[in-house]
């Protein structure tokens, strides 16, 4: 350690955080933290820079807006509702966005930012699933994910349920529907959260605490320990030449990361603003207050909690009955259990497929999809049921835009919705298998150059180039999940959950292509070097 004393300002004020807590391990620790570099790492990047300017963007608002319900007679620029009945939120909302100065672009960039930061967030998850990232150890940070997809979709719509205008009150009505539905404690449950009979007076201030404290401070919280974890259990990298489980090949966080990433916040924030100061989004001023009675046509909320909606679009009215005279609204409340069952399935998935294959080894290389073509499968499958409901969200619309029956789009949807994940998943694990084939045999007999030689008994061939090194690492060094059948355990027994486990298994790893082995290489690499070498010596015509 040095005794030298600091000279300069730099050094002085180094000196003085180095001596207090102790600066330069984190500095240490931290900056030689090595990141590698590849664009799909970015979208969490993505998240985490939205997210701050959302942050910054949210407190620029709460300096205007007033969370309360109380009824006021409109006087503000906008004629339409000049002296219509608009509450106080609605009416501080307005203000925002034609009164105060820069007030409108930033409230459009709270809500991009929003937008995006669900949408970068969710590919992310979608990215850490595909190449399975999740597995030993990122669990726990699996499920952190899943946590923060949550949260900031409770954000999101808190946010945007907000100004009390009509298209949120037909939200909020739609919650409130939801609630009533559910069985026992519905009721009691709407009661509570509205204050009294819907809409109440409470709601926009009770959901202006969850917006602006509860909410975020859930999503920081799950934010630093998601990165926590990132630091504690170094980052994945894919496969490659020179990448293995215990290496990590990419750049140090200090300085190359850091001045990358902060380049590249600012290429987010001028993003968000650009798009802000062109395109209008939630124009409340067109929408007015809420009333109960009237229902705008073609209304639909974000993207991230329209699957729910387009699940209520498509469920049967008749999917309802009695037990013991208590009403049973599966038309209704099913959104709530097809939510809670996606989620579910999200939060065990890397526990159930390390229970499948009885893998419980550490993994830092990442997987090519097509190398799993069960767990793309499952994805694609996932992916097509959320869009399909999603899409149903806006189904009286595309039936305006098709000029087809808004019925006809209801069937079309049921049908998908229960064939079109099956018919994904066959389809994109076929794809991956033939994808799998394809480049075992570019490993074993190289790329195609478009060369024709012939042979000396007159068969014409194509003469095939090796390929580099990385290339071949990128298409061999892999490994294929197995069908693992059941084992007995240490009585001598095999149990019902090992045999299920083995059913399960074959079902989903039976149907495999296996890696090229050092043995196959070097055999096919030899034969087709005799074979050309035999066919130049003879000086025959390419």
């Amino acid at each position: 350690m040095s005794t030298t004393t600091p000279t300069t300002t730099i050094g002085k004020a180094a000196n003085f955080a180095e001596t207090r807590v102790g600066a330069s391990v984190l500095v240490r620790e931290f900056g030689r933290k090595i990141f590698p570099s590849h664009w799909s790492f970015m979208l969490g990047e993505v998240a985490l820079y939205s997210f701050i300017i959302v942050v910054l963007s949210g407190t620029f608002l709460t300096f205007f807006f007033q969370p309360a319900m109380g009824e006021l007679h409109y006087e503000g620029p906008w004629l339409p509702l000049r002296g219509v009945e608009i509450s106080e939120a609605y009416d501080s909302t307005l203000r925002i966005s034609m009164e105060i100065r820069g007030g409108l672009f930033i409230r459009q960039m709270h809500h991009w930012g929003a937008l995006l930061f669900v949408a970068a967030l969710s590919i992310h998850m979608l990215r850490v699933f595909f190449t399975g990232a999740f597995r030993r150890p990122r669990e726990l940070n699996w499920v952190v994910g899943v946590l923060l997809v949550i949260m900031g979709m409770a954000a999101g719509f808190t946010g945007y349920s907000l100004p009390d205008d009509l298209l949120s009150g037909n939200g909020l009505r739609i919650i409130d529907g939801i609630l009533k539905s559910l069985p026992l404690v519905g009721t009691y449950i709407s009661f509570f959260l509205f204050g009294g009979e819907f809409p109440g007076i409470d709601i926009v201030a009770r959901l202006y605490t969850l917006h602006i404290m509860i909410v975020p401070a859930l999503l920081i919280a799950l934010i630093g320990i998601h990165l926590v974890f990132v630091v504690v259990h170094k980052h994945t990298q894919y496969p490659g030449a020179g990448n293995t489980e215990k290496n990590v090949v990419g750049e140090p966080v200090l300085p190359t990361f850091a001045a990358k990433g902060g380049g590249f916040f600012f290429l987010i924030f001028g993003l968000l603003s650009l798009i802000s100061a062109l395109f209008t989004i939630n124009p409340i001023w067109n929408y007015g207050p809420y009333d109960p009675s009237p229902v705008s046509a073609g209304t639909q909320p974000d993207w991230y909690i329209g699957w729910a909606d387009g699940f209520l679009r498509i469920v049967p009215g008749w999917f309802e009955f009695y037990i013991f005279g208590w009403p049973i609204s599966l038309n209704i409340n099913s959104a709530v259990i097809v939510m809670g069952g996606v989620f579910l399935v999200m939060f065990v998935y890397p526990f159930f497929e390390a229970w499948l294959l009885k893998d419980n080894r550490e993994h830092h290389i990442l997987d090519r999809p097509r190398n799993n073509p069960t767990r793309t499968a499952i994805g694609v499958a996932g992916i097509i049921f959320y869009c399909n409901m999603w899409a149903a969200a806006s189904g009286d619309i595309i039936a305006v835009f098709f000029q087809m029956s808004l019925n006809d789009m209801i069937y079309i949807f049921r049908t998908v919705f229960f064939l079109g994940p099956i018919i994904g998943y066959i389809i994109t694990k076929r794809m991956c298998i033939a994808l799998q084939r394809k480049d075992r045999e570019i490993a074993l007999h190289g790329r195609e150059t478009a060369q024709i030689i012939r042979l000396p008994h007159g068969e014409f061939l194509e003469r095939h180039e090796a390929l580099p090194p990385h290339k071949l690492w990128k298409l061999t060094a892999f490994e294929s999940p197995e069908y693992k059948p059941a084992e007995p355990n240490a009585e001598g027994k095999v149990t019902k959950s090992e045999k299920l486990r083995a059913r399960l298994s074959r079902f989903f790893f039976e149907d495999r292509v296996a890696p090229v082995t050092k043995h196959e290489l070097e055999a096919s690499h030899h034969d087709h070097h005799d074979a050309v070498e035999g066919s130049d010596n003879k000086q025959l015509g390419h």
